[in-house]
């Protein structure tokens, strides 16, 4: 009999989703912000990425030393909930770090914090996306992430809003010159409120103890007489393949975003104070495909659902519209982007739910936008920049699923080398700054870094197929969700 979701639990998590994409997000709008203040050139604009995406592997290395040293799972020794609300108090002292670095004018110490508060991170993405997938059906597993990918960018649509008002003091301000001062209120902020939602946590009723060994598997079916049984999790290809999958996925989707303000500049004439509708445009987006892959979790009909498909992702896309008109930016430039949505909806109904279909349908697609966002000029260029976060909306849970099934008791182990990976937001977005200069690409062409990435994600999506059939794994379920 299958196990009905617990709601009140995953009510709970999910409130450490939404801090994940606030924070991310918000770094799109510091980056201009700091390579005005600091005189920095845009490569050197983008360590803020790499600052923040760094420490999502150095906290999965420190997890995995101090787990070793302990002779087992460090989460499965202090436990889950125990682990994110140490991870919110980690990221919360990251934030404290805004206030010398706003009063000594220190990019260092700005960075510095953005690093500690991501370590913090790291440490509630090892615990929280496995605790999403055994609250309930582990067949289901992966539409609760999709819901909690939905939260999360809930969070990237509505984070660089608000950091832009905290920062230029009014969202309709003509003023696109910010104090660094300024900085330090919101962050100092969110700092209350991480030591606050820990202190909740560690109340819940959110379990502390959860057996991952057979979720992965259970949710593909396997054939026992094929499956594998390897001693360590590096010698499953699926999970190495699926390390450097998360690595240009979460590259792709951070350098888009980062990278976007420079060009707006650039070829729009549009200044720093007024990026923000574009920003919240391209992660609203996330939260548009996310919300409609979220739908499978809920125990609708099949007709229900499919209706659903279309409804849900113009609902989020309104979220959007909302929220930036109480903001008092223009949306009406903004109506068209409904037929890119439409092009999402299509693409998801033709992957039929099969996460590698899924994965190559959504890669060609990025690729293709990249193409026409490097070869076409105004605001076409820009919605196909835009439109690369509805597309990379589903990938997480779809690599994520692909590169741990058939772990077993290795899960724990791979997804902590697959959050490791999320460096990849860092990197990428300082190799595209790099050659965003003018004496290499320039800001439009270097957006075929991201081309680059999705073609890998193709060839992933190809050649994962076959390695998990091999093991006796053939997935074919619907899944989607968000890091």
């Amino acid at each position: 009999m299958s196990q009905k979701t617990k709601w009140g639990q995953f009510s709970s998590l999910i409130i450490v989703f939404f801090f994940w994409g606030f924070v991310a997000a918000s770094n799109d709008i510091l980056i201009p912000v700091f390579k005005k203040a600091f005189t920095l050139s845009q490569a050197q604009s983008q360590l803020v990425s790499v600052a923040f995406y760094i420490a999502y592997t150095v906290g999965s290395i420190i997890y995995m030393i101090i787990s070793a040293g302990l002779g087992g799972d460090l989460l499965n020794k202090i436990g889950y909930k125990n682990g994110i609300a140490i991870g919110l108090s980690i990221s919360a002292i990251g934030t404290l770090l805004f206030y010398p670095a706003a009063n000594n004018n220190s990019f260092i110490l700005m960075i510095t914090g953005l690093f500690v508060v991501a370590l913090g991170f790291s440490l509630q993405q090892i615990a929280a996306n496995p605790l999403a997938v055994v609250m309930g059906d582990p067949k289901t597993g992966s539409q609760r992430l999709s819901m909690a990918g939905g939260v999360n960018n809930f969070g990237t649509t509505i984070g660089p809003l608000l950091v832009s008002f905290a920062i230029f003091g009014s969202v309709s301000s003509n003023n696109a010159v910010a104090s660094i001062s300024s900085v330090k209120t919101p962050y100092l902020i969110l700092g209350l409120a991480f030591l606050l939602v820990a202190v909740f946590f560690k109340f819940s009723s959110i379990p502390n103890k959860i057996d991952l060994e057979h979720v992965a598997v259970e949710e593909a079916g396997e054939d026992e007489t094929k499956v594998a049984h390897k001693k360590y999790a590096f010698q499953y290809p699926q999970l190495w393949m699926g390390m450097l999958a998360i690595f240009v996925y979460v590259g792709v989707e951070v350098a888009t975003a980062s990278n976007l303000p420079e060009y707006l500049k650039q070829k729009l004439a549009i200044s720093t104070d007024k990026v923000a509708p574009f920003i919240s445009l391209y992660w609203a987006s996330l939260m548009v495909g996310r919300w409609a892959s979220s739908i499978g979790a809920f125990d609708f009909k099949e007709s229900t659902k499919g209706i659903l498909k279309f409804i849900v992702p113009y609902i989020a896309f309104a979220v959007f519209l909302i929220v930036n008109t109480i903001a008092q930016h223009d949306v009406t430039q903004f109506y068209v982007y409904a037929i890119v949505i439409a092009v999402m909806i299509t693409g998801d109904i033709f992957s039929k739910g099969n996460p590698a279909r899924m994965l190559l349908i959504f890669a060609s697609l990025g690729i293709t936008a990249l193409v026409i966002g490097m070869l076409t000029s105004g605001m076409v260029s820009v919605f196909a920049f835009v439109s690369v976060g509805l597309f990379c909306s589903t990938l997480w849970p779809c690599i994520f699923t692909l590169a741990v099934a058939g772990l077993g008791k290795h899960t724990n182990q791979g997804s902590s080398l697959l959050i490791m990976m999320i460096m990849g937001g860092g990197i990428i977005s300082y190799t595209q700054g790099l050659l965003a200069s003018d004496k290499y690409l320039g800001i439009q062409y270097s957006y075929v870094v991201g081309a680059l990435c999705f073609a890998y994600l193709a060839f992933y999506a190809v050649s994962v197929k076959g390695i998990l059939r091999k093991q006796g794994i053939d997935y074919d379920i619907k899944v989607s969700g968000g890091h």
